[in-house]
């Protein structure tokens, strides 16, 4: 695993040098050197790992998903007024929106760049899987923005939307590096469900983090969720579970433009008197263990996937 991680953060370095300092893609360096945990190359590799000896012909697009991934993040942060990523100003706070957007669209560009030098053998499966896997994403976060203008939105809608927005990113990863080496279609679906399961727990442990995480460990702000009336699945559990009265307190702090961390403290109280924390616990240990049935799938010896197993781990008990 650290094999791999080298990899990618020496391709994530040269790329940066190569970049320069030329004023439109200085923020993309900056996006990038924040560091991350760089988890879709590393599946992206780790698929090419499970399936071949050599994983050469992956490295160009993992990187790929790993600069589109960061576009989408500098352009989200701008949709949701956000000040901080991984505990630095975020993109458009260091600069300004203009910037953010003008410089996230150079690196979607830069995307493209590095995925169409994928060997040509199998170009057009990658780029098909890439340009499905960046429309999805889009359509996740167009659900997100809906759903803050929406009162009647459902958990199922949620789980599609987080889906889409997450989910899709790693499956599109790890089957991308699974096209490379030549796995077969069945391996490949396997491969993809395993990473599709694996960001619905990623994001909703992500969502728990976001309002019962520690600042300190997270580089966000704790209660952001909160304080943006994001209609979480905290929040929407929370809704259907409510008493009248504590219903009413929900709506109210929905309609609220209050930023105090007393308006964090009291919905965060709410939440633990409903137990819906511990209700979201409960869901991100089921969807991680339909992501270890889809692995378990895979027509391959169980040792290869070890190192899946061990960064999957690593992501289910992770504190940031």
């Amino acid at each position: 695993m650290d094999e791999l991680q080298a990899i990618v953060q020496k391709k994530i370095d040269g790329f940066c040098r190569k970049n320069g300092d030329e004023r439109i893609l200085q923020p993309v360096n900056y996006i990038l050197q924040l560091g991350g945990k760089r988890v879709r190359p590393l599946l992206t590799l780790l698929a090419a790992d499970l399936f071949s000896d050599e994983i050469d012909d992956a490295v160009y697009p993992a990187i790929a998903m790993e600069i589109f991934h960061n576009f989408t993040l500098m352009h989200d942060d701008i949709m949701d007024n956000a000040p901080l990523r991984r505990g630095k100003p975020t993109v458009h706070e260091h600069w300004n929106r203009d910037v953010a957007i003008l410089s996230g669209d150079a690196m979607l560009i830069q995307a493209y760049q590095l995925i169409i030098k994928t060997k040509v053998s199998c170009i057009s499966e990658v780029v098909e899987t890439f340009n499905t896997t960046a429309l999805e994403v889009c359509q996740g976060q167009q659900m997100d923005m809906d759903f803050q203008s929406r009162s009647d939105v459902t958990l199922d809608e949620y789980i599609e939307m987080i889906r889409l927005k997450t989910s899709v990113l790693l499956g599109g990863s790890m089957k991308i590096g699974a096209i490379v080496t030549g796995a077969k279609l069945d391996d490949q679906k396997a491969i993809y469900d395993f990473a599709i399961a694996l960001g619905l727990s990623f994001q909703l442990w992500d969502d728990y983090l976001d309002t019962f995480g520690d600042t300190q460990k997270t580089g966000k702000q704790v209660g952001g969720d909160i304080l943006a009336n994001k209609k979480t699945f905290l929040m929407l559990e929370a809704l259907r579970l409510a008493n009248p009265e504590q219903r009413a307190f929900l709506e109210t702090q929905f309609m609220s433009t209050e930023h105090s961390e007393e308006k964090i403290r009291k919905v965060k109280e709410l939440f633990h008197s409903l137990k819906i924390d511990e209700a979201l616990k409960s869901k991100v240990e089921d969807y991680f263990q339909l992501a270890l049935q889809s692995l378990n799938q895979v027509s391959v010896s169980s040792n290869r996937k070890e190192k899946i197993k061990a960064l999957a781990l690593s992501l289910h008990h992770r504190d940031h």
